[in-house]
């Protein structure tokens, strides 16, 4: 069969990403800091782009005069944004793309223990470790003038250098000795020697390489060790499995010297490093705001400090490019006009999406919002997509590090979805949330002398109308880090021992 060539018409369709749809998509998943950063590289990068700046706002009642309330049970905030098909550029200081806008003991004698005195230099009095911490000198920083004190020979203290260098935020040593040797060509002795000089500096059980040297370091400061309590930093597995007799048995004392020994144990701090606090924790940021409304819906709207404004200068572009004469520069300019006013679309857009998936969010889970956690309803993506017309990747993608300002706290919009639980009187499901909340009371609640096993918190949920296998309370109380019936009983026991003596 011989081969001819010929022409043929098709009509088909095809869904093309473009880059500004690829851009919209990427906006819409960033949290509010990624976003804030990747407005100001655009703005960095397009001539046309400003910064606006933000004055005083109007009060919340001011600003919503005018707008109509939506559907009861939930509010928006008022909105002063251009929509996504109004043309979103205006004269130079006039913003646009706004997105919705909302109302609004040791030593005195010094040098005992290989430690600095901390006399100073004008009182004689003890320097405070909050002026410390104030000033925000770290661990590493505060051992380092420890050791510029006491080792004078050089080697050592390069040896000493590296050891405090090698402590976690716990002040725990995580490095093998035979590799520091080998590292520096140093004998291991006198690493040890230099490290058993470190481990008796402030605060006491730093450089400990394991929990039960960081207590006997603390002991020995307190001058409290001796063979017994060193038998029971030997057997810690023990203490940790709360088996008392085998204990005792181990060092050989009897119930009221074990709980003293216990208390004691106890009044020691096993991460003495973290005293010092060097790791800042980024504080969370709501995206969005919800509250109580007057007649007893709910006003949601968005967080306007976390998003990024721009303008888009019109009179700069006309000015220059009245000056470019060459097709380049033309389409250069084209080019920044035609980004800067599709970003602006993309960031108002942004808004309203994240505003209508927290709308529904909301409306959903108004009984949680008003009753408590044992409220909250099973969620997913398809019930938000389908009530609000919008895709689940869209709602998936708007829930990703976003958080919502509640009354009962602050919430990541994934925290809203929680999988289903039937119910054993057929009436409407449970959220799983709502079932691990009802575990945790169960559990909070019962006594010493009636420790609930997972079989027990079966039976109990069921009389509450929670249908629930027992591995999945076993699997729901290990993510809640609680431990088995067995252990609790024996921690129990062991307080109330503890308690007695």
């Amino acid at each position: 069969m011989a081969l001819v060539p010929k022409l043929e018409l098709r009509q088909g369709q095809q869904l093309v990403m473009t880059p500004q749809l690829q851009q919209a998509i990427r906006l819409l998943q960033l949290s509010n800091v990624e976003l804030c950063s990747f407005v100001e590289a655009e703005v960095e990068r397009n001539p046309l782009l400003e910064r606006e700046e933000v004055g005083p706002e109007p009060g919340p009642e001011t600003a919503r005069k005018n707008l109509p309330d939506q559907e009861p049970g939930v509010r928006w905030g008022p909105s002063d944004a251009p929509s996504a098909g109004t043309n979103t550029a205006r004269e130079e200081g006039e913003p646009i793309g706004t997105p919705p806008t909302n109302g609004a003991d040791h030593d005195a004698a010094g040098w005992g223990s290989l430690r600095p005195r901390r006399d100073n230099a004008f009182g004689g009095e003890e320097a405070n470790l909050e002026d410390y911490l104030a000033a925000g000198l770290s661990l590493a920083d505060y051992l380092t003038e420890q050791l510029h004190v006491v080792l004078t020979d050089p080697a050592e203290r390069l040896i000493g250098a590296h050891l405090i260098h090698a402590l976690d935020e716990a002040g725990y040593l995580r490095l093998d000795l035979d590799d520091l040797a080998d590292k520096l060509g140093a004998p291991t002795g006198l690493i040890t020697k230099v490290l058993d000089v470190l481990q008796g500096f402030d605060p006491p059980g730093v450089f400990a390489r394991d929990l039960a040297e960081c207590l006997a370091l603390q002991l020995k400061d307190q001058n409290r060790y001796d063979p017994q309590i060193a038998k029971l930093l030997d057997n810690l597995a023990l203490l940790g499995g709360h088996n008392l007799a085998a204990l005792k048995r181990a060092i050989g004392v009897d119930a009221e010297e074990l709980a003293d020994m216990i208390a004691e144990i106890k009044r020691l701090n096993p991460k003495p490093g973290l005293q010092f606090g060097t790791v800042q924790i980024q504080p969370v940021l709501p995206d969005v705001m919800v509250r109580p409304a007057r007649d007893g819906s709910w006003v949601v709207e968005l967080n306007n400090d976390t998003l990024p404004r721009v303008l888009v200068n019109r009179t700069y572009y006309t000015t220059v490019s009245k000056c470019a004469h060459s097709e380049r520069d033309r389409g250069y300019l084209l080019e920044c006009l035609q980004s800067a006013n599709w970003l602006v679309k993309s960031l108002d857009q942004r808004a309203r999406t994240i505003l209508r998936v927290a709308e529904e969010i909301v409306r959903q889970q108004d009984g949680f919002l008003t009753y408590g956690i044992e409220h909250l309803k099973p969620l997913n993506l398809k019930t938000v997509a389908d009530a609000i017309s919008m895709h689940e990747s869209t709602v998936s993608r708007v829930t990703s590090n976003k958080y919502m300002s509640t009354s009962r706290g602050v919430f990541e919009l994934k925290y809203f979805f929680t999988s289903a639980i039937a119910s054993a009187d057929g009436e409407e499901a449970h959220s799983s949330e709502a079932v691990r909340h009802r575990i945790r009371q169960l559990i909070e609640a019962e006594t010493a002398s009636a420790v609930l096993s997972d079989d027990k918190i079966v039976e109990q949920l069921k009389r509450d109308g929670i249908d629930i296998a027992r591995r999945t309370v076993a699997k729901y109380r290990e993510a809640l880090r609680i431990p088995s019936s067995v252990q609790r009983r024996r921690e129990k026991q062991m307080a109330a021992r503890l308690g007695a003596g």
